[in-house]
């Protein structure tokens, strides 16, 4: 395999290339001591701070406080690839079992209208965030993955999805985006571009301008239910905050909190993004509608053209390290830049020499059942909400407004969707847990060979339906 191109800028970590190009932000002060409020939120990313923003907009003399370790998008929110989609993780079958068919219809159905909600809430609040509502395109590359491809959207169709909502794309018509070696291509409406740091510290600006109390550098020791008399309350080294409501939004870092260790499984998600692609490899690439862009390989990957003209391009790479470890900033692998690296000049061969500007990583949550969650227990007095597993950009959104509508007491359509108030039990112990990612990612990459070496036979491998079955999506 031929040496990556790096940038003499290359860097590896640092949190993220999103905030590389901001410019990581001036922290916040830390909570000043005890203190009492309505509301108090645990983690200032994307789910925290549409819960307060969305409590803030119907409420406005609502105490709410949001409180965070690091910094405003420090985690997820701030890391991701950029991906407004109304995409959702969880097996719908099993949503409907408990709810009907309909609630889950309603749940999709719920997701599109968020990307419109998002799209529309950071233009009305003068959130500059790079976001291009082009779409998104999922393309095949071999006869399974195109078998694949039409059979995922006849399914889709079935669960909320109208023929115009996702279908396959007639390449002689549609605007031209060429990705090597691709047989079949499918095309949503239904997303949007975004840069993920502008997204998030936007919002943290908004919400402190609603009046929310915004803490960062306050690490989060123990979140204590209502016993008794006693209010729900958020002890930190700087102080206990009590409220009525404690939502914790703390997502891929739920398994640092006390008891919470084995709740949701942080599960590593890699990025690399090159330099700016010359003018003349784009008029061979194309790419004008700036869609999102994925493929429908087991161990897909995900990627966008940036608003600098950049590629960047994301996947699971090492997707967890025992014991649920961290690398808390943003530092990823080599093996992961590698396999993204192929998985980008597989692609668009024209940019292999293009070089490698920044690589990053980050976590995000997933339940044992793969199955994203909103609650909230009126008698603990304390509420969640992600599990995103993937779909967080917009599923925290969706989250934000329903936690608005159970923490004011409302029953609304919201409230009635059918991830509200789920709940699963937790993942294995180590090392039953490390040892069983390994075999199911091993197991996805070897699907994927096999497909990519068989050409005349359209059909998924084995072993991808093994892993599968072995993960419990």
């Amino acid at each position: 395999m031929r040496a990556i191109p790096r940038s003499s800028r290359f860097a590896n970590g640092g949190v993220s290339f999103w905030f590389r190009e901001t410019g990581l932000p001036e922290r916040r002060a830390p909570l000043p001591g005890t203190a009492d409020y309505d509301v108090c939120v645990v983690g200032a990313g994307y789910t925290g701070l549409w819960t307060a923003y969305y409590l803030k907009k119907e409420q406005p003399d609502l105490r709410v406080a949001v409180v965070e370790r690091e910094f405003a998008g420090f985690g997820a929110s701030g890391r991701n690839g950029g991906w407004l989609s109304a995409e959702f993780a969880g097996s719908r079958e099993r949503y409907a079992q408990s709810h009907g068919k309909a609630a889950m219809v309603a749940l999709q159905r719920a997701m599109m209208d968020t990307v419109t909600e998002v799209v529309s809430v950071a233009e009305a609040e003068g959130v500059d965030a790079d976001v291009v509502r082009g779409g998104m395109r999922l393309v095949a590359t071999n006869a399974a993955q195109r078998q694949r491809l039409a059979e995922d959207i006849e399914y889709l169709q079935e669960w909320g999805y109208w023929p115009d909502d996702i279908h396959l794309l007639d390449g002689e018509r549609e605007p031209r985006l060429s990705v090597s070696g691709a047989v079949a291509c499918a095309y949503s409406p239904h997303a949007a571009r975004v840069q993920p740091a502008k997204l998030v510290t936007g919002l943290a600006r908004v919400v402190e301008d609603l009046g929310v109390a915004v803490f960062e550098g306050t690490e989060v020791e123990e979140i204590r239910p209502r016993r008794g008399a006693a209010r729900p309350a958020v002890v930190t080294a700087h102080g206990t905050v009590y409220a009525d409501h404690v939502v914790r939004a703390t997502e891929g870092f739920t398994s640092t909190l006390r008891g919470q260790r084995r709740d949701w499984q942080p599960v590593n998600s890699s990025m690399i993004v090159t330099e700016p692609v010359p003018a003349e490899l784009w008029e061979k690439i194309g790419w004008e509608g700036r869609e999102l862009l994925g493929d429908t390989a087991h161990s897909h990957v995900y990627a966008q053209r940036t608003a600098d003209d950049r590629i960047a391009i994301g996947g699971r790479g090492v997707p967890h390290r025992f014991g649920s470890a961290q690398e808390e900033e943003g530092a990823t692998q080599p093996q992961a830049i590698a396999e993204l690296w192929r998985a980008l000049t597989r692609m668009f061969p024209d940019v292999a020499d293009v070089p490698v500007e920044h690589a990053w990583s980050g976590v995000l949550g997933v339940p044992r059942d793969w199955r994203p969650t909103v609650h909230l227990d009126a008698e603990t007095g304390l509420g969640w909400a992600g599990g995103y597993a993937g779909s967080g950009v917009a599923a925290s959104n969706l989250a934000g407004r329903t936690l608005r509508d159970l923490v004011l007491r409302r029953e609304t359509d919201l409230t009635r969707l059918p991830w509200v108030g789920h709940r699963d039990r937790g993942w294995e112990p180590e090392p039953l847990r490390w040892v069983g990612t390994q075999v199911i990612h091993g197991l996805y990459r070897s699907a994927d060979r096999r497909e990519s070496r068989t050409e005349d036979k359209a059909h998924t491998s084995r072993l991808a339906g093994i892993a599968t079955r072995i993960s419990g999506r």
